[in-house]
């Protein structure tokens, strides 16, 4: 294909995360040019080659174009851009695949926190794959949590509640805790008859442990039965949510300003009554002003947005609307 008829557009936003990455080539008036998806791109988890690798065989699928430039701008948003030194290191292997002469890098978190919004006083909690907090102050200040897990003081993303369902489910087995609904549907959801069955074939290498992070919903659907183990994992969770919130809202003094509170990532996003409505209720209690939704715009958007800021452009398209449009009709 000719440099020609390549799709060559403003904006190349990509939004790279634990489970999945979207990417989307806009053209200057915000309309979507092309799409492609593929697997997670974490650059902190994943082989930071090949996960580079997989961004440029998506950019290039949504461009139509198998070289060379496609826009003006790159705006990469990906889980593992968790200090400058990423974003740089991260900007240089994407430098090395041409598609812009400029190049943004942020956080994955920062584009959630733009699609959510268009306030200069917000805050996005994040609680999917992995979890984060994300804000920004009328000031311009921003400020969000590195999201390193155990190593910086995380936990409540969907892996660790099904690591908390699977020991719930392994204790009350062997005696250790109390009982559980959990002991049948978890190691229903992998095929075998007991916990102690999970157990060896993990250890054993037959099952990922990683695979744990499917065992969340089970613990929501354990919760809306009354199962105690389950609603403590529940309850802990909607604690270390809420705290995020408020150290962000404290660290950016918001919490007495109209601040909007996005809600997004496939945990909160589920709408779970047990979850959302403390939740809600939380930061409510911190910041009484707060306006708090649910994310219901790919945030991928947030990544095109964040780069026609850069561009200093005004699309005469909703670049929300579009793509979720396309986004449907694509899926």
């Amino acid at each position: 294909m000719s440099r020609e008829s390549a799709r060559c557009g403003a904006v190349l936003a990509v939004d790279g995360g634990n489970s999945k990455t979207e990417v989307v080539l806009l053209d200057r008036a915000g309309g979507v040019l092309g799409m492609a998806r593929g697997p997670g791109s974490n650059h902190a988890h994943s082989d930071f080659e090949q996960a580079t690798q997989l961004v440029d065989e998506l950019a290039r699928r949504a461009a139509r174009a198998p070289s060379g430039p496609v826009a003006e701008l790159a705006v990469l948003c990906l889980a593992g851009a968790d200090y400058p030194s990423d974003e740089r290191r991260i900007a240089t292997a994407a430098r090395r695949f041409g598609w812009a002469e400029r190049l943004v890098v942020r956080n994955d978190a920062l584009a959630m926190l733009r699609a959510g919004t268009d306030s200069d006083a917000a805050v996005a909690l994040i609680c999917g794959a992995g979890i984060n907090c994300a804000g920004v102050a009328p000031t311009g200040r921003t400020y969000r949590f590195p999201a390193l897990g155990d190593i910086s003081g995380d936990w409540g993303g969907g892996y660790e509640i099904g690591m908390a369902a699977f020991t719930a489910a392994v204790r009350a087995e062997d005696g250790r805790g109390p009982r559980t609904s959990l002991t049948r549907t978890v190691p229903r959801h992998f095929g075998v008859a007991r916990p102690a069955a999970v157990v060896s074939a993990i250890y054993q290498g037959r099952i990922h442990q990683q695979r744990l992070a499917e065992l969340a919903p089970l613990v929501f659907e354990a919760a809306d039965d009354g199962d105690a183990p389950a609603l403590a994992i529940v309850d802990r969770l909607v604690d270390e949510l809420v705290t995020m919130v408020r150290a962000v809202l404290k660290r950016l003094r918001l919490t007495r300003e109209a601040v909007d509170v996005v809600l997004g990532g496939g945990v909160l996003t589920a709408g779970h009554v047990r979850l959302n409505r403390p939740v809600t209720a939380g930061i409510l209690a911190v910041a009484p002003r707060a306006e708090i939704s649910v994310l219901r715009t790919p945030p991928v958007a947030g990544a095109a947005l964040i780069g026609f800021d850069q561009l200093d452009l005004r699309p005469t398209v909703d670049v929300r609307k579009a793509i979720s449009r396309r986004r449907k009709a694509w899926a």
